[in-house]
C-alpha cells in the first residue's frame, strides 16, 4: 500500500489491518455512507434536535437495528445500519454537551414545526416523554440521564416563557380612539 493512501486512510481514523483487506473496504464503505448520510440527509434537517429525532425513527423499537433504504442501496445494509448508528451517537452527544439555551431553542423548533396545535404537541411531548426513544442504544447511563434531565429543563423553560400560553391567547382588541 502506497505512503499516500496509508495517509488518506489516517486521516478518517481508519486503524489499518493490513492483512485483511476485507476489513479496509468495510470501514472506507462506513465511511463513505456515514459522510453520504450526513451530506445528503442529515445537513438539510438544519439542528441537531430535529437530526436526533430522525435518526431514532429509523431505529427498530424491537431490535435496535437501523435501516435506511436509500443508503442501505448505495452502500450495503451493514454499511447503512453502521452509518446511521455512528451519526445517532455523535449528534446525541453533541447535543447533550450544548449549552442548555442552545437545547431550548432546538426544542421549541421542533415543537412549533408540528403541524398540529403548539400545545397539544407540548402537552404530549411532557406527558408521554417522546424524547426518551431519542437515546441511542449505546450510550453511557449518566449521558442519558442528563440528556433527558436537560429536555425536561428544555420544556419547563418554554413553559415558564409562556410559549404555551402566547399562542392560544386571542389578539387583544384595539385600544378606542380618543373621544369614541
Amino acid at each position: 500500500m502506497s505512503e499516500m493512501r496509508k495517509h488518506f486512510l489516517a486521516q478518517f481514523g481508519l486503524e489499518l489491518v493490513l492483512s485483511n483487506p476485507m476489513l479496509r473496504v468495510t470501514q472506507l464503505d462506513d465511511e463513505a455512507a456515514k459522510e453520504d448520510l450526513r451530506l445528503r440527509t442529515l445537513e438539510p434537517i438544519g439542528y441537531d434536535f430535529g437530526r436526533l429525532i430522525y435518526l431514532s425513527s429509523l431505529r427498530d423499537f424491537n431490535t435496535g437495528e437501523y435501516y435506511h433504504q436509500g443508503l442501505a442501496h448505495s452502500f450495503s445494509e451493514q454499511a447503512a445500519s453502521a452509518a446511521l448508528a455512528a451519526c445517532h451517537q455523535e449528534i446525541f452527544y453533541r447535543l447533550t454537551s450544548s449549552p442548555l439555551e442552545s437545547l431550548v431553542a432546538q426544542v421549541e423548533r421542533f415543537i412549533r414545526s408540528s403541524p398540529h396545535d403548539w400545545e397539544k404537541t407540548f402537552n404530549a411531548w411532557e406527558t408521554l416523554e417522546a424524547y426518551r426513544v431519542m437515546i441511542p442504544s449505546v450510550s453511557n447511563r449518566l449521558v442519558a440521564e442528563l440528556f433527558r434531565s436537560n429536555v425536561k429543563v428544555a420544556m419547563e423553560v418554554l413553559k415558564c416563557r409562556g410559549g404555551i400560553q402566547a399562542e392560544t391567547q386571542p389578539a387583544a382588541s384595539p385600544l378606542p380612539l380618543l373621544g369614541q
